[in-house]
This record gives structure tokens, sequence and C-alpha cells, in this order.
């Protein structure tokens, strides 16, 4: 019965290693488990405690819908993915996508194999330009069409500009002029946010126990940038 299996927490990069030790994969719960107690060889992936729905100081209400939400530019590679235990992350992400019941918090979709259409975790931060502070606020699960318009940056520069625009005015209902005018008004946002050199508060994370890698200099989060994106 699924209700006595053994969970595990493993990475997405050992999960070879979990796989030849004798780790099973559940697809329904989109975990791996532990066939039998006492499999000495999983005991490095032992389950550690569930993330608490509500994180510590995280507003749910806090940037709701679906909106073109740039990253500046000191900040860009250093998603909560990037900065959080890569086990920490998959208590997190299960956190995420379980308690959204596995759908987008936006648009209502769920996943979507045969369309690559996945869910993901997006970060909704708030800026204070006195203290030169961006501190998260709120954990999102969306779909990565959602995800892809939030990131019209990205979606420009891979490419796939065409496409997240199309989905922002099908979500959003706004005519082409006026989304245009809503993505020209982020991108003279983000210019502004990327002069500063901002401090990230993951305070939300640490008080509910996550373990952080800590995040690059905002140099090197630019170098990374221009290399990953050239």
């Amino acid at each position: 019965m699924v209700s006595a299996r053994i969970w595990l927490d493993v990475p997405y990069s050992r999960k070879d290693a979990a796989k030849a030790a004798g780790a099973r994969w559940d697809p329904a719960a989109r975990r791996w488990y532990a066939p039998r107690a006492g499999m000495a060889g999983l005991e490095p992936w032992l389950p550690l405690p569930e993330v608490p729905e509500l994180l510590p100081g995280e507003d749910r209400s806090f940037g709701s819908g679906l909106f073109v939400d740039l990253v500046p530019a000191s900040c860009w590679f250093t998603n909560v993915r990037s900065c959080v235990d890569e086990r920490d992350w998959e208590r997190l992400r299960r956190m995420i996508t379980g308690r959204a019941g596995r759908r987008c918090e936006i648009c209502g979709r769920g996943e979507d194999r045969a369309t690559r259409r996945w869910l993901e975790a997006h970060e909704r931060w708030a800026y204070d330009p006195a203290a030169r502070v961006q501190a998260l606020r709120r954990l999102v699960c969306v779909c990565s069409d959602c995800h892809l318009a939030t990131h019209m940056g990205f979606a420009e520069v891979s490419g796939r500009g065409g496409e997240a625009f199309a989905h922002l005015c099908e979500v959003t209902g706004l005519s082409e002029a006026d989304a245009r005018l809503h993505v020209e008004a982020a991108f003279e946002l983000w210019s502004q946010r990327s002069a500063v050199v901002w401090e990230l508060d993951l305070s939300m994370l640490t008080d509910a126990g996550v373990r952080l890698r800590p995040p690059p200099d905002a140099g090197e989060r630019a170098r990374e940038a221009r290399r990953h994106l050239g």
C-alpha cells in the first residue's frame, strides 16, 4: 500500500545513484521510495520534515495573476531553486505543487506531458529601494507557459517572445496594444531596478528550516547571465 511506503527525498542529480541503490519511482506521487525498510544504501535520502504549507512571513495574495515580472540583472540566476540545498528543494517543490492541487495558480492548468507543459515554482519579490533589499514574499506554482510569459525578457532572448506574448494576452484578456504597453512598462521598471545591486532576503525560507546554498555575488550573477544567454 502507498501509505506504508518509505518515502525518500532524492535530488534530481542523484536519481541514478538512488535507483542503483534500490530506490523506486512512484509516477503518481512523483517521488522516490524505498521498497522495504533497512536498505542501508538509501539512508542518505531518508525524508526530511515536511515544509509548512504557509512559510513564515509569506503573503499568498502578493503578486496574484499573470504579469511580466522581470528579475533585475544583478539577480539573474539566483532563483530559489539555485539557492536552496538540493535535498531541501525536493520537499519545498513538493509543498508548492501540493498546496496548489498540482495546478497552475495563475491559469488553473495542470501538467501535460504531450505538450511539455510542466509545473514550476516562481518567486514573488518585494523591493526596498532605500535598503536595496530584494525580499522573497511568496512562492507560486505556475505552469511553464505562464512562467515563460512572466519572464518575458528570457522568452525574447531565447526566441520564444511571440509565444510568451500570445499566452499573456490569452490569460489576462489584454488586447495586443494594452499588452505591449504592459511589457514596455515592465522593461522600464527592470531597467531602473537593474541599476541597483540588491541584497537577497530569503528569511522566509530559512525561518522554515530550509537550508540555503550561498548565492554568487552580484558581479558573478551578471557574468553568468551573459555566459548563459550568449
